[in-house]
């Protein structure tokens, strides 16, 4: 693709192009594990509730499994299914929430 020869002097009439300026970089305090795990949890709360819900009734239907109550494991594990469902679904809407927020 080649330009004019007019918008080529036109360019070159204006003068060399204004110096690369250095933008700093900004400079971030490094965060532990527990500092990102409190901010994290304040952003989306319910992602660890739900973590702890799979983990609750994956645990009760484990329980019920070893004492042979058959029915009251299969409906436990079906419950963890369904926690396991929420987690993902708190998961995506903070992610969709956080997203929509980085673009205003």
């Amino acid at each position: 693709c080649q330009s004019s020869p007019s918008l080529r002097a036109a360019a070159m009439e204006t003068g060399p192009p204004p110096p690369l300026e250095r933008v700093p970089v900004p400079v971030f305090a490094e965060e532990g594990f527990g500092e990102k795990f409190l901010r994290k949890t304040r952003e989306n709360p319910l992602v660890p509730l739900g973590c702890l819900c799979t983990l609750g009734v994956l645990t009760y239907g484990l329980i019920n499994f070893k004492r042979g109550n058959t029915r009251r494991s299969q409906l436990m594990m079906r419950a963890r299914i369904l926690a396991q469902g929420f987690t993902f679904a708190a998961l995506l809407g903070g992610m969709a929430l956080t997203a929509m927020k980085s673009r205003q």
